[in-house]
């Protein structure tokens, strides 16, 4: 269950990264409330998670959804180049993640 919960946590993670765009610098309230919200569900979750694993690879998982999603995201809603260096670099931090959820 606390791979679920890493998960989870990764995918709001995404959502308040995105959701920040969205908020004006704070001054948008209803964007601003579901990306506060966002924030606080996945710092819970991540909380739940590490009930039973290691901080490192727990921490290191949770932020690389993050960033692989938020740099996804952005490429197809803001437009943002997909070059072949920053699809290499997401390939990387996959294979980061994919290694150390086999090694915990």
């Amino acid at each position: 269950m606390s791979w679920i919960f890493l998960f989870l946590a990764g995918l709001l993670e995404i959502g308040w990264a995105v959701g920040l765009k969205y908020t004006d610098g704070f001054r948008l309230p209803v964007p601003t409330v579901i990306t506060v919200t966002a924030m606080i569900a996945s710092i819970a979750l991540l909380g739940l998670a590490l009930r039973t694993l290691p901080l490192g690879s727990a921490y290191a998982i949770w932020t690389g959804i993050g960033t692989m999603g938020t740099v996804i995201v952005g490429m197809f809603l803001f437009s943002e180049p997909a070059t072949a260096i920053r699809l290499g670099c997401i390939g990387l931090i996959m294979m980061g993640i994919v290694g150390l959820k086999l090694s915990t």
